[in-house]
């Protein structure tokens, strides 16, 4: 498995996907991205500035995508909560999905194991990892806390009024 930072020509590609994860989802009940988020304007933006990504599988075929946003992310400005570190210094991975064709794989936590590791090695400005996910999600709940991630608070109303979202924290190891 690899990753590889979405070009333009990627577009469709990373909104089909995110709109399978939309779906899958919505299958399991989860209340996560059933309105106007993400959509087409946030995905072509994370393209243009840089922060989207593909992943592949190592047949090179494409089976997920995500956003590396680097703080300080706005929408964390409203965290009931605490930070584990006062930073400006972290990434924020928003925007994770595997698509159903390539669901119980080990993608997604691949996924986190290659960014975990790419910040370790490469970015050694960077002080911490946040996420955050829909309080109905335990899915991803599970595989944020599996790899190091402490929650740390919730955000209320900030992707549509009435949803809650639990907030997680991975600080660098130096």
């Amino acid at each position: 498995m690899h990753l590889e930072k979405a070009q333009l020509s990627d577009l469709d590609r990373v909104i089909e996907i995110l709109k399978d994860g939309r779906n899958q989802l919505s299958e399991s009940g989860i209340d996560q991205w059933q309105g106007d988020y993400p959509n087409r304007e946030h995905v072509k933006e994370d393209i243009e500035n840089g922060y989207a990504y593909l992943v592949h599988s190592d047949d090179h075929e494409t089976v997920g995508t995500f956003a590396m946003v680097p703080g300080p992310d706005p929408l964390y400005d409203e965290l009931d909560g605490q930070w584990l570190l006062d930073t400006d210094a972290y990434l924020v991975i928003h925007r994770v999905a595997i698509h159903s064709d390539h669901a119980g794989n080990g993608y997604a936590s691949g996924l986190f194991v290659a960014v975990i590791d790419y910040i370790k090695e490469h970015r050694t400005d960077i002080d911490s990892i946040r996420i955050d996910t829909h309080e109905h999600n335990a899915p991803m709940q599970h595989l944020i806390e599996k790899y190091g991630f402490k929650r740390v608070g919730t955000l209320h109303g900030v992707y549509r009024p009435e949803e809650t979202s639990y907030v997680y924290e991975n600080v660098r190891e130096k």
